[in-house]
């Protein structure tokens, strides 16, 4: 791959990671009005919406030039499926997760896929450069500074969380292996709607949903629908037709830094010198995981 299309997908997976960490502003916004699978029912099918136009822009032809056979395209459609589910249940367990575990032990257990990744790409034969290596150590570094406030401890949502950085992991993976493959349009609304469909089966089960808190929202939402969703999450599928998993992940880890930068500028939470030694560890690992000039992978 050329340097210029290296540069493009690092700026894509930037700009996901950046409205990703600001998403968490509207997240907690969003919680005060409504339960967790309401808010992420709504957000994801305004999500999916918003796509739907653009797909008649793209060529009909791609699918069927990519995928000849009927096997290859039923192999992709499944995988396609298996992503919507994965993103219901990442978004579901770190929801719930936090219920019972503080806000920094969860973005630190989250953050944690930025080691999964390449862990799991060696069992999948996957060679890593060990700049690689060098930026995930420094990366989950400054996950332990910018997260972790006080005393570090597993408990139940520790493990909750826990299961949705090994369920993110699998996303990473799947998306760097579905998105040069098929059209990156088709893929997020697949994955969106599937993800809509099981929170609205789960919310109207369990939570009280009514009109008037998703008005009073609205803003929060229209972020988390249109931003975070809509363009977030499609903005990764692009960025990974182009970028090495393991490198996709340590970018995205950085939605942790835009996270605290969202909090400090809208909610005025106070950051000190021991998350700000966080940021730039995690700046440095993003940083040193390129050393090798855009390195080739093989």
């Amino acid at each position: 791959m050329s340097s210029s299309g290296k540069v493009k997908s690092d700026v894509l997976l930037l700009l996901a990671a950046a409205i990703w960490g600001f998403a968490f502003v509207a997240q907690r916004v969003g919680m005060d009005y409504m339960g967790p699978f309401t808010f992420s029912a709504v957000r994801f099918s305004l999500g999916s919406l918003v796509l739907v136009p653009f797909l008649f822009f793209r060529k009909k032809q791609a699918f069927n030039k990519l995928f000849p056979t009927k096997k290859e395209k039923t192999r992709i459609i499944w995988l396609q499926l298996l992503l919507g589910l994965l993103v219901f249940g990442g978004v579901s367990f770190q929801q719930y997760g936090l219920v019972y575990t503080t806000a920094g032990n969860a973005g630190f257990i989250t953050g944690l896929y930025v080691v999964f990744v390449p862990v799991a790409g060696l069992f999948m034969g996957q060679r890593n450069h060990f700049t690689i290596w060098i930026g995930v150590a420094l990366a989950v570094a400054g996950l332990y500074f910018l997260s972790v406030r006080e005393g570090f401890t597993i408990n139940f949502g520790d493990a909750l969380v826990l299961v949705c950085a090994l369920i993110w992991t699998a996303h990473v993976i799947i998306v760097g292996h579905v998105a040069p493959r098929t059209d990156p349009i088709r893929t997020a609304i697949i994955q969106f709607s599937i993800c809509a469909l099981f929170s609205w089966i789960v919310a109207i089960g369990v939570e009280e949903i009514a009109i008037q808190p998703i008005l009073d929202a609205l803003w929060p939402i229209l972020y988390g629908g249109l931003m975070s969703v809509g363009i977030g999450y499609t903005l990764q599928v692009f960025a990974q037709q182009k970028a090495h998993p393991a490198y996709a992940s340590i970018i995205l880890s950085l939605e942790s830094v835009f996270a605290v930068l969202g909090g400090w500028l809208i909610l005025n939470e106070v950051v000190t010198g021991k998350i700000l030694l966080g940021c730039c560890l995690m700046l440095t690992g993003m940083i040193v995981a390129q050393v090798k000039g855009f390195m080739k992978y093989d």
